[in-house]
């Protein structure tokens, strides 16, 4: 295989693959806090749950496999991932009590965890290392392309479909995502992987995790959380502000700014390195909660979401990259499932927090709040990242 190509036929397929399990992902992130709010009358901290839940099972699910991604068979692991996934989503049909539906939640979230770590690292190991930055912002694409459809999708099945409609269009992607995952073939790892019997059957906290990759990765997990305000809730605060049409298209406009920006963005961060690319979409950031905290037009919804598209859209894949730079290229799969488990942190424990705060704050202060977090990210950022230097994987 030529080393230098970027486009073969499995960073395709992986890519369609991530497409298809981010559309689920976004799609129920979107629908499920009403469907828990409509169908078993919960509080909206509850709701928050029902949504949350599957992000936290995420965390678990890359969690279990960071420890053994980079020794097995990534290609069994996707299967086998891809197949619990199918059954769960066919389970939201039967799931007729509030127990069910989030013990189903999270199961479905562990299979998520599992396989988007899977996809991630063999799309790290078929990337040419000299445009890792720029492979990763277009595979990340795919992620982005269903931030746009899965969230518009939902609000627009939400006043026009019913709850099963909406499960039945989940379960159809996750049986194309399990017939894909049958096609892709099994990468070949950059370098030999490292003895490692002496520490066989060990607890160690360095088989979870790659500590090189965990400072990026907690400015990650507070923009996640700061952002899974947004996704989480936007139906509901559209509604509150009667601006349901505009949040519609939404995350359209984000994914149209992002999929402009986002070659551009990855191609700097290789050439010229982070901190270029990143403090103008932490700042850009902040700004995009401040107008969504504060919009009472829809012209002002929908430039809210171009600059969460430039802000916070190009930072998702640049602190991915940052990530698996920082560690050593056979540690590749642990650096890509530590730097999940603290970004699925954020996104898993958010809804859950914000629906309890939510009824004392408001939405408009709460998402005031966030242009505050998101400014202390920036000094975190500076203080864990860029005052130490940018790092570079070479063995």
């Amino acid at each position: 295989m030529d080393t230098e190509k970027l486009w073969t036929k499995d960073f395709i397929l992986i890519s369609v693959m991530n497409l298809f399990i981010a559309l689920t992902l976004y799609l129920l992130l979107v629908t499920t806090p009403s469907y828990a709010l409509n169908e078993f009358h919960t509080s909206t901290s509850i709701a928050g749950l029902v949504s949350g839940i599957f992000i936290i099972g995420g965390l678990f699910g890359r969690l279990g496999i960071g420890r053994i991604i980079d020794d097995v068979e990534n290609r069994k692991v996707l299967i086998l991932s891809a197949l619990v996934f199918a059954i769960t989503s066919a389970i939201y049909l039967v799931a007729n009590t509030l127990p069910l539906l989030i013990l189903n939640r999270f199961i479905q979230g562990m299979a998520f965890g599992v396989a988007t770590t899977t996809l991630g690292t063999i799309v790290a190991n078929i990337i040419p290392l000299h445009r890792r930055g720029e492979g990763i912002g277009y595979f990340m694409m795919s992620t982005i392309i269903a931030t746009a459809i899965g969230p518009f999708l939902g609000i627009l099945l939400l006043e026009y479909a019913s709850f099963d409609i909406i499960f039945i269009f989940n379960l159809i992607l996750s049986l194309l995502f399990l017939a894909i995952s049958f096609t892709v073939s099994e990468p070949q790892h950059i370098l030999p992987k490292p003895e490692k019997t002496e520490n066989k059957g060990k607890f160690k906290i360095s088989n979870f995790l790659e500590f090189k990759a965990i400072p990026i990765s907690v400015v990650a997990l507070i923009m996640s959380f700061a952002y899974s305000s947004v996704l989480t809730f936007i139906s509901i605060y559209a509604e509150e502000i009667h601006l349901v049409e505009a949040a519609s298209m939404f995350f359209v406009v984000y994914a149209a700014v992002v999929l402009l920006s986002r070659p551009f963005s990855g191609r700097l961060l290789d050439s010229k390195g982070a901190n270029i690319v990143m403090y103008p979409c932490l700042f850009i950031f902040a700004i995009a909660m401040l107008l969504f905290s504060q919009a009472k037009l829809g012209i002002i919804l929908l430039l809210a979401g171009a600059l969460f598209g430039l802000g916070y859209g190009n930072f998702q894949s640049v602190a991915q990259a940052i990530a698996i730079k920082a560690a050593p290229l056979h540690k590749v799969g642990l650096a890509t499932a530590t730097f999940f488990m603290f970004y699925d942190l954020g996104f898993g424990i958010g809804p859950y927090l914000f629906g309890l705060i939510i009824p004392f704050t408001g939405y408009r202060n709460l998402y005031s709040i966030m242009v505050v977090v998101i400014l202390a990210a920036i000094v975190l950022y500076y203080l864990v990242h860029a005052k130490k230097g940018q790092q570079t994987n070479t063995s």
